[in-house]
């Protein structure tokens, strides 16, 4: 079978792209098999969206991969993700590390385990260099956690009212220096913003393909991707042409 190719012209292909990776629990189960299973086919599948991601020249690829309130969720699905995690960063980042992706930690840091965090530190800088991909993780991540930390550190810093701009807050946030994704992706068909990037992506096109996260392809990615290059973004203003 000849791989379908992204036919998109370059300036049409969005620079960052982020992702809601849902629906691995009911890939499971509708297959009988136990939550779990499901995020480790997730995980699975995350390693062939990145390297589609290398591939067609995305530059900036952010995922939710465990969010402030997932730790609400049975214990020992939460001690399970925490594993599937771990196993990802030592079993995966040699080989991310080949492909030139940077790897970003976005979240709190307190409430994840000091081993877990370790890997985490380590990963971040081993790949600081590399400029092929830039891999954001959202974990323990809330976009309106981020936004309180953002707010209170502007607060001890003593920054002024009068300069307290658009700018400045986007520098105080957990992704600082990265730039706001052009397309956000939330799988499974489910339409709600889960507390996802919610300053960042004030102004970007989103799309809900009706795929659960393990069978979200590389051919699914280019027909989002496709999607995305059939938009016209404004930004608010009006498109005179």
């Amino acid at each position: 079978m000849t791989e379908l190719k992204l036919d998109v012209p370059p300036e049409r292909i969005p620079r960052h792209i982020a992702i809601i990776m849902d629906g691995n629990g009911r890939w499971a189960k509708k297959r009988g098999l136990p939550r779990l299973a499901g995020h480790r086919q997730g995980t699975e599948n995350l390693r062939r969206i990145i390297k589609a991601c290398v591939e067609f020249g995305i530059k900036y690829l952010t995922i939710y991969a465990f969010s402030t309130e997932n730790w609400g969720r049975p214990e020992d699905e939460v001690r399970g993700l925490n594993q599937i995690f771990n196993d990802a960063f030592v079993n995966e980042f040699d080989e991310l590390n080949r492909q030139g992706v940077r790897i970003i930690h976005l979240g709190q840091r307190e409430g994840i385990g000091s081993d877990m965090m370790a890997k985490i530190d380590d990963a971040v800088e081993k790949s600081k260099t590399n400029d092929r991909l830039t891999l954001s993780v959202g974990l323990n991540y809330g976009s309106r956690n981020e936004i309180m930390h953002a707010v209170r550190k502007i607060v001890a810093d003593g920054i002024p009212v009068d300069q307290i701009t658009e700018p400045l807050i986007s520098d105080y946030l957990f992704t600082k220096g990265i730039p706001d994704p052009d397309l956000v992706i939330r799988t499974s068909g489910e339409l709600r913003l889960s507390n996802f990037l919610l300053w960042q992506s004030a102004y970007s096109e989103w799309v809900f393909p009706d795929v659960l996260w393990p069978d979200y392809s590389r051919e699914e990615l280019i027909k989002s991707i496709q999607e995305y290059a059939k938009r016209d973004r404004r930004f608010g203003k009006i498109n005179d042409k």
